[in-house]
């Protein structure tokens, strides 16, 4: 793929202020894509997040990786601000060629080992609301943009494969609705673009270096490693830049439709695309947590990474 193989296209990376959404909107711009990114936190204020990342900063690293970086603050739970948002698009460029739902932001609502007859509820509805509403009304206003080309791509952005999440609690019975049921979004929306040319697929990154998790480890990305004195699993970890680079290689695939409806995984288009973390290796979390993690053996990602 070369790095501006996007040139002239239009992408919106909705969450797009830090972590998976930042990675992908940056790797969107070095394929030479104009990325619209949008979230809460700005410059002058923050959201409920409370985080110091703004959607300026992420628009900024799009423009500096050799694409064009737009930033607007949307609230995707409000309609007038998404269509207005989408409104924009057109009037600014006619078209959409890529979306990527990544909006999320609940973390801190999830109250981890906790039953659902005990969890707090109406966090766990806000956080439902957060995964889930958001993905939804974003779709519904921007996908008549996006259909009026084929070859148009939809990306859904979850934690954990339909294979893995289809076996496995993932910690919080709203955290697990959540996450499973975005690669059910993206499922059905394959189902009904089809007919349009335009594809959908659920992608999710493995052990995320988010700017949280780095924080909560209180390591850097240049010094990530020592965080597996605490966490020895930590070794499979990999960028927000290596599920960035696994949407720029889909959404330059002029085959894409065979991925349509499917759930996919960093490591798994690694490998299909050829392309590497920042660090050059290929991590490939979700089969490391399947066969050394979730088993109980120690921490290796010999022949993972």
């Amino acid at each position: 793929m070369s790095n501006k193989s996007l040139k002239g296209k239009v992408a919106l990376v909705a969450g797009g202020t830090r972590g998976a959404g930042r990675g992908v909107a940056v790797e969107l711009g070095a394929a030479g894509a104009t990325v619209y990114v949008t979230g809460r936190t700005t410059r002058e204020s923050r959201s409920e997040y409370d985080r110091p990342e703004t959607i300026e900063e992420t628009a900024e690293l799009v423009t500096a990786a050799g694409g064009e970086g737009v930033p607007v603050r949307v609230d995707h739970l409000e309609r007038e601000q998404v269509k207005a948002l989408v409104d924009r698009i057109r009037q600014d460029h006619g078209r959409l060629d890529v979306l990527v739902n990544d909006i999320w932001g609940g973390e801190h609502l999830a109250e981890w080992d906790t039953p659902l007859w005990r969890h707090d509820l109406d966090r766990g509805l806000r956080l439902l609301r957060l995964a889930i509403d958001t993905h939804v009304i974003t779709s519904h206003y921007a996908l008549p943009l996006l259909i009026e080309r084929p070859g148009g791509l939809v990306v859904e952005m979850t934690d954990g494969t339909k294979e893995y999440n289809d076996h496995n609690y993932r910690v919080s019975f709203f955290y697990d609705q959540a996450k499973s049921a975005v690669i059910r979004l993206g499922f059905a929306q394959a189902h009904e673009l089809r007919a349009h040319g335009c594809a959908a697929v659920t992608l999710t990154p493995g052990w995320l270096r988010s700017e949280l998790m780095l924080d909560l480890f209180e390591v850097k990305e240049d010094n990530w490693r020592d965080a597996t004195a605490r966490e020895p699993h930590f070794v499979i970890s990999e960028s927000p830049r290596y599920v960035g680079r696994a949407v720029a290689a889909l959404a330059a695939d002029p085959e894409v439709m065979r991925w349509s409806g499917q759930s996919l995984s960093s490591g798994q288009l690694a490998r299909e695309y050829g392309f590497t973390d920042v660090d050059g290796s290929q991590p490939d979390c979700w089969r490391y947590v399947v066969e050394v993690q979730d088993p109980g053996k120690p921490a290796d990602a010999t022949g993972y990474r």
